[in-house]
């Protein structure tokens, strides 16, 4: 099983507060696809209205082949890391089969987590993408022995949170110090 088949994936969960939906996000969705720079493995937009009504929107780029051969990768490898061989065997089966049945990402137990979570008003999105513009990078990862062992998203809120806490741990650090330095001179 040839690992680089795709792109490195991600999986992205969006909430909107006070959901205006102008067409600006699938705009930006379709300029980066057609840039060739990600793929749309699944969506999902589930908003929830005043009353608690709901509606959804699924799209995805995958054909019907591709959606079988990303269930079979994906399962087979699920498979592999939970059973080694026979495991691989057994998960590239049940993958084949989920992609047959249109669950070749986001799952049912998703939407209805997604459906129960969101507050009446409010809408949420799940997407996976596939990162077309790094394959060729992860096949020279692996082509020189690498492996990925942790990837993260910075995004200028997990800074500035990241900054919030390394302020706190300045000021107790210098607080104790202080308080210490008094101990010591007593």
């Amino acid at each position: 099983m040839d690992e680089v088949t795709f792109g490195p994936m991600q999986l992205l969960v969006i909430a909107f507060d006070n959901p205006k939906f102008h067409g600006n996000i699938r705009r930006e969705l379709e300029s980066v696809m057609d840039k060739g720079m990600i793929r749309l493995i699944d969506l999902l937009f589930v908003w929830k209205d005043e009353k608690g009504i709901i509606k959804s929107l699924e799209a995805t780029q995958l054909n019907e082949e591709e959606k079988m051969h990303f269930g079979a990768v994906v399962g087979g490898l699920i498979g592999y890391g939970a059973g080694g061989e026979e495991g691989a065997k057994g998960g590239t089966e049940a993958g084949i089969l989920a992609a047959a049945q249109e669950n070749y990402g986001i799952t049912e137990e998703d939407i209805l987590e997604i459906t129960e979570a969101i507050p009446d008003g409010t809408a949420a999105a799940m997407l996976i993408i596939e990162h077309l513009w790094a394959k060729s990078l992860k096949r020279a990862i692996r082509d020189s022995g690498g492996v990925l062992v942790s990837q993260g998203m910075l995004t200028p809120e997990l800074l500035i949170a990241v900054g919030e806490e390394l302020s706190e741990a300045v000021k107790f650090a210098e607080k104790n110090k202080l308080g210490s330095q008094e101990a010591a001179t007593v």
